[in-house]
């Protein structure tokens, strides 16, 4: 691969990584608005509704943002 090609794959790739970091936010922000215990019981019933391979990604999240809620309290 000759360096122009590899400047433009590195700066698709790097595009790529800032859209996923981007996404990844906003759905770890609109999972974090789930507050109220109601709110975190229509969480699960949807989240109930799909399998475990399908919302992994978002129990990871989840974790995450409990992970900083519970520091937050401190």
């Amino acid at each position: 691969m000759n360096t122009p090609e590899t400047i433009t794959t590195l700066r698709t790739q790097l595009a790529e990584r800032r859209m996923v970091r981007q996404r990844n936010k906003r759905i770890e922000e609109e999972l974090a608005s789930y507050t109220t215990p109601a709110e975190r019981l229509e969480l699960d019933a949807i989240l109930s509704r799909h399998t475990a391979e399908e919302i992994a990604e978002l129990e990871e999240m989840l974790g995450r943002t409990a992970m900083w809620r519970s520091f937050s309290h401190l």
